[in-house]
């Protein structure tokens, strides 16, 4: 089915409905939701909860969830029955207003000021949330009262009432945790002898007090100074209560990294500075697994393999795992571990004659970590990944979070290591905010559904929540696709930092190996990496000297170069040798508009010693390849010594 999200408007269920009801005025809210573990929406929807200062109870915290796979299938109703208990104690509290919310996938985008006087214009007790489709009993659709303008079936993510009349609803609860929660709100709801009153549409109504089941083409951000809301333009509304359920999490992830102020014009990233990890009070540093995968030729290879020796890391709290999958670069794989061997001696190194797939080679350095229990990061790192920070690890792990990125990009393009949103096929596409993050005019970071070739993930996130995962094999699924696919559906989330200058991804699509020096021909895939192999760092200062090293020419667009001939250490003399060893096609020819220059300047030659019928500037030439010496007609030699001996024109 294609994506589709909606917006869920708000509906209400009356138990008891005495006009005298509507009169009494709440001067008291608490928020109630369910959590049996601490996950990242559940930290997102805290930080909301005392961002505004709302009063809540978590229910649940710590305990086993028996409710059911309710992302999959039916259940819930464990949250009913802990629910029922807890408002055993706010019952006869008249004037207390009772707001239930799921936590993990829930935004709050303002305060229970807001809440509260939208909730006063209703005139119903208690307000349940609706979306577009019935679930989980579509047979009850035709049972639902008509509703034109809006959402029609009951949705149990969110209700808002008075204690008492919630209590009234919960209490007749007497199934088990994992029976379905939505099932057992809405079945009291078509009673009509419980319900006095039908559902009533509400963002259309009473200005948005919740928005749920998120819709792409309904919900825009809508920044104000300092803030960020979602505004509902179907129905023009800013709701307060934000609930993102199903398909429709990965666009709450999106509006979550604004919405109320993880990300502002004003002010940049609200949240990056939170919950950070000062490894500077550490004893010792976290144990990190580097794994390495060679899976296709890359260019710059041994500069890749270099970087990480250079890595401001203690390396005895690194260990190495290398899978090479390329026959061409055991040779660069053989030289970087023949000079480095000392700082990684525990390395694993798995070279293409175990013939192992990626996916295989990627769950084998997984599982290295998993089986070790003081491994504190695993951190993957694919061959074309230009990292050029060396605090990359430090960086990334004073971020906090069970799966992060560092933001990378091809030199002077918008391919990066990242998607910001995903098509309804689950493939790439193109987010609101893509360019701007890749481009750094928005620096933070960002929840995405999708990173690819570097990253580094919580070893203890691999070891519980990940731990009965296979993230790298999915049926139909690159490992990159199965890998994120896999996170997600665990409900973590995959952050990608632009906060720092990581580095750069490297382009292979034209490498060809068949050439004798394949990383010579990069100069226009991969420009910078080509220009820090084969230029030399120092080369431009020979316009530094004084003002007439560089003069113009008469002739317009020409420059005249002073040459002057310096030493360099074979070693950093890179260019010259690879050309000199390279297989040229044909010869060259100096152009004849600068032989023209030459001669006018310094008089012309009148003979051209090393040439050819094809690329002498002379009647008189000398060839080394064809040995002759004429007019374009015949000059017998003598090999090589015969140029040296013979006597030139003055």
């Amino acid at each position: 089915t294609k994506f589709q999200v909606e917006i869920n408007s708000l509906t209400s269920i009356l138990t008891l409905s005495p006009p005298a009801f509507l009169k009494k005025v709440a001067n008291e809210l608490l928020v109630i939701t369910a959590a049996t573990e601490v996950t990242d929406g559940y930290l997102r929807f805290m930080r909301t909860i005392r961002q505004f200062n709302y009063t809540v109870q978590v229910l649940g915290l710590g305990e086993e969830w028996k409710g059911g796979d309710v992302a999959r299938t039916v259940g819930g109703g464990q949250k009913v029955r802990w629910l029922k208990k807890e408002l055993e104690k706010h019952k006869d509290k008249q004037n207390t207003v009772i707001m239930f919310v799921d936590s993990y996938d829930v935004i709050l985008a303002s305060g229970p000021e807001e809440l509260l006087r939208k909730f006063s214009r209703f005139s119903h007790r208690v307000v349940f949330s609706a979306e577009g489709f019935c679930w989980p009993d579509q047979r009850l659709a035709s049972k639902y009262p008509v509703v034109h303008d809006g959402k029609r079936y009951l949705n149990s993510g969110g209700f808002i009432g008075y204690a008492s009349e919630v209590h009234a609803v919960v209490k007749q609860w007497k199934y088990k945790d994992d029976d379905d929660d939505q099932l057992f709100y809405t079945r009291i709801y078509l009673d009509k002898e419980q319900r006095v009153c039908v559902f009533v549409e509400l963002l259309t109504h009473n200005e948005g007090l919740r928005s749920s089941l998120l819709c792409l083409y309904e919900v825009v951000l809508k920044f104000e100074k300092s803030r960020v809301r979602a505004r509902n333009v179907a129905y023009d509304t800013l709701p307060v209560v934000i609930h993102g359920n199903g398909p429709t999490k990965l666009q709450l992830n999106y509006l979550g990294n604004y919405v109320p102020t993880a990300w502002t014009y004003e002010h940049g990233c609200g949240i990056c500075d939170d919950d950070l990890l000062d490894l500077n009070g550490l004893s010792e540093m976290p144990l990190v697994h580097i794994a390495v995968f060679i899976e296709q030729p890359t260019p710059f290879l041994e500069e890749f393999l270099e970087r990480l020796a250079t890595l401001n890391y203690p390396h005895t709290r690194l260990r190495l795992f290398i899978h090479n999958n390329v026959v061409y670069h055991e040779q660069h794989v053989e030289r970087f571990w023949t000079r480095h061997r000392s700082l990684f001696p525990a390395a694993r190194i798995v070279g293409p004659e175990e013939n192992l797939k990626q996916d295989q080679a990627r769950n084998m350095a997984v599982e290295a970590c998993k089986k070790d229990v003081s491994c504190g990061y695993f951190f993957s790192i694919d061959s074309d990944v230009a990292l050029t920070n060396p605090d990359i690890l430090w960086i990334l792990i004073e971020e906090n979070k069970a799966v992060i990125a560092p933001m990378l990009s091809r030199h002077g393009k918008l391919w990066s290591n990242f998607w910001g949103a995903l098509s309804p096929e689950n493939f790439y596409s193109r987010s609101e905010d893509y360019i701007d993050i890749v481009q750094s005019k928005r620096v933070g970071l960002w929840n995405v559904p999708y990173i690819t070739q570097v990253y580094l993930i919580r070893g203890e996130t691999l070891r519980s929540r990940l731990a009965p995962v296979s993230l790298y094999k999915q049926e139909g699924m690159d490992p990159d696709m199965s890998f994120c696919k896999s996170v997600r559906e665990q409900g973590i989330f995959m952050f990608v930092s632009n906060r720092d200058e990581f580095g750069r991804l490297i382009s292979s699509t034209n490498y060809n190996i068949s050439r004798l020096h394949p990383d010579m021909w990069q100069i226009f895939d991969n420009p910078v990496d080509w220009r820090e192999k084969y230029i030399h760092e120092n080369y431009s200062k020979i316009f530094d000297d004084d003002e007439n090293l560089v003069e113009q020419n008469r002739c317009p667009g020409m420059l005249w170069f002073t040459l002057r001939a310096i030493h360099i250490p074979g070693l950093l003399n890179r260019t010259a040798d690879e050309l000199s060893r390279a297989t040229l096609l044909g010869e060259w020819r100096l152009q004849p508009r600068t032989v023209q220059l030459i001669w006018g300047r310094f008089g012309a030659a009148q003979v051209d010693p090393f040439a050819s019928p094809e690329t002498s500037h002379c009647q008189l030439f000398y060839s080394l390849t064809e040995g002759t010496l004429g007019s374009a007609r015949h000059w017998h030699t003598a090999g090589r010594g015969a140029c040296a001996s013979m006597r030139f024109p003055q």
